[in-house]
């Protein structure tokens, strides 16, 4: 059986930029754009030429890709040609092969906001459809809040997309532009536009996830017909977000009807790729990835229960409907209070700890994670502490140091600007090879500003650890949680730490105690001790 071509279009440099608290640098996305020129998307929107400099800069220093670069504008205004619109002239200089415009199809959008006559909307996207064509350009028509317009008024809706097509438009995309309609009715309006406007081969689908379901609706469309499918990486775009590709991709390789009937530019190899790709946006955005994410998410194949973890460890299957391998993640067995024999078993294979299961340390270290669990501990988020308590369990951990005392204290004075602010100091004084040595560090970076408590005493700890210092040389803190989880006057303070090193490995440590500056430096300990560990270094 010959499978279809589905053609898949991204808009996270345009559409996704527009997501709130998101401005992309022309660095960032020519970044942006080779990772989705790897992956295999057919089309690559890469802003609004003219619209502003980030994006005008962009369209300058793009350099050639597989996939079709494209610019994004609107229909021409009425009362002028296109030919003498300055905004129109203003992406086609942008030199891309493929132009997408955006037109209005609902007609209380054409008369309301834009106040002109149905007849003048119809004119003014098939003349601009038709000025791109002339002018070489692969054109496309975003038929902005179609969904909306059909249900107002089918015959003018249609009519706006027939004119797109008449006019040359290679693709007409039916845009669900307010995020409202359900997945059911879009497959039945595409049923309709396909049998009466526009063939499937040239039609496409934008929508928007304001009720939870674009990517359903997108999947509903292309069972419906339509043969191009838009959308952002991690789902970025305006309000709740876009279409996730991310999400998408896979489930047109990965099942079924799709992955039998279907094709796109993106390979398997590939697709092993796009964990990685999804991660490397999140760190664009200096954002910790969503854990919960279809997929790619740290915890997509995350097994806590008992029962689960028993099943996983005879047949993957039993609770996972693909491999992680195939989108480049991977399983985490994560331990916790509900965690059991081959919870425990599992976690410790995955660290390099063979425990034979008559061992007594396994039920010592199970009492000990539920133990620490009802006094506050999260050892689910944070499996590297995990793997600390199990060494010292099983007498496997060495001591590379001792701590003797540190101590933070937190003034405010004027900084070289002879502005007020807040400085962090920290002492740390530690025993290794039987030589104490202290370190002090302060928080405040070379602009002036505090950078806290945690952050003063993580630099005083990793100042001087003898002849463990080149170990933990490439080591950095990247993100700190700190969550209360006990009110009142008997407050406990539970902090996650995640820290990187230079081999790009990432891993969590937790600490808890009353003071929010004891329980970080507990989980700043575990962080080195648990490098020092997996550097192979010995006490």
């Amino acid at each position: 059986m010959t499978r279809e071509r589905l053609s898949l279009y991204d808009t996270t440099l345009r559409d996704g930029q527009q997501t709130q608290g998101v401005q992309f640098s022309t660095a960032e996305k020519l970044k942006i754009a080779a990772a989705l020129d790897s992956l295999g998307v057919d089309y690559i929107e890469g802003g609004w030429p003219g619209a502003n400099p980030t994006d005008s800069a962009f369209f300058e220093e793009v350099p050639h890709t597989r996939a079709t670069m494209t610019a994004f504008g609107m229909t021409k205004r009425a009362g002028r040609s296109a030919a003498n619109d300055e905004v129109l002239s203003g992406v086609l200089n942008a030199g891309t092969p493929a132009v997408c415009l955006v037109g209005k199809t609902h007609d209380f959008h054409v008369t309301r906001a834009l106040g002109i006559t149905l007849e003048e909307n119809l004119d003014n996207i098939g003349a601009s459809i038709a000025h791109l064509v002339a002018q070489r350009r692969e054109a496309l028509f975003d038929a902005e809040h179609f969904f909306d317009g059909y249900k107002a008024n089918r015959t003018y809706a249609l009519d706006c997309l027939r004119t797109a097509l008449e006019a040359g438009a290679r693709w007409v995309v039916l845009c669900d532009t307010n995020g409202g309609t359900l997945p059911q009715e879009i497959g039945e309006i595409v049923t309709d536009v396909v049998a009466n406007a526009v063939p499937g081969a040239r039609l496409g689908i934008h929508t928007h996830n304001d009720t939870e379901t674009a990517v359903a609706g997108s999947l509903a469309a292309v069972l419906a017909g339509a043969r191009q499918i838009q959308g952002t990486l991690n789902g970025l775009g305006e309000r709740c977000g876009n279409a996730n590709l991310t999400t998408l991709i896979p489930t047109l390789l990965l099942k079924e009807p799709y992955a039998s009937r279907f094709e796109t530019g993106v390979d398997r190899e590939a697709l092993e790729g796009l964990t990685r790709i999804s991660r490397m946006l999140d760190d664009v955005l200096n954002r910790v990835p969503q854990k919960q994410v279809a997929y790619v998410g740290a915890s997509a194949f995350a097994h806590k229960a008992g029962l689960h973890a028993s099943a996983i460890l005879k047949d993957p299957t039993t609770y996972e409907h693909i491999d992680p391998a195939l989108v480049g993640n991977r399983r985490v067995v994560p331990m916790s209070n509900q965690a059991g024999q081959s919870n425990l078993r599992k976690r410790l294979a995955e660290a390099g700890l063979e425990v034979a299961p008559t061992d007594p340390a396994l039920a010592r270290i199970l009492d000990k994670v539920k133990a620490r669990e009802s006094e506050g501990y999260s050892y689910d988020t944070a499996q590297a502490s995990f793997e600390i308590l199990a060494r010292e369990e099983l007498g496997l951990l060495p001591e590379f140091f001792e701590v003797k005392r540190y101590r933070v204290t937190v003034e405010r004075r004027k900084n070289k600007y002879n502005r007020m602010v807040s400085l962090s100091e920290a002492v740390v004084v530690v025993k290794v090879d039987g030589e104490k040595k202290l370190s002090v560090s302060e928080s405040m970076d070379e602009d002036g500003n505090d950078r806290g408590p945690v952050n003063a005493l993580s630099k005083a700890l990793a100042k001087d650890l003898g002849r463990y210092q080149a170990a933990i040389d490439d080591m950095r803190l990247v993100d700190f949680k700190v969550r209360i989880t006990q009110g009142g006057t008997e407050a406990v303070t539970r902090v996650i730490i995640d820290s990187e090193d230079g081999q790009g490995r990432r891993w969590a440590t937790v600490g808890v105690s009353a003071n929010i500056v004891d329980a970080s430096f507990e989980a700043l300990l575990d962080a080195v001790r648990w490098k020092l560990v997996r550097d192979g270094a010995t006490a």
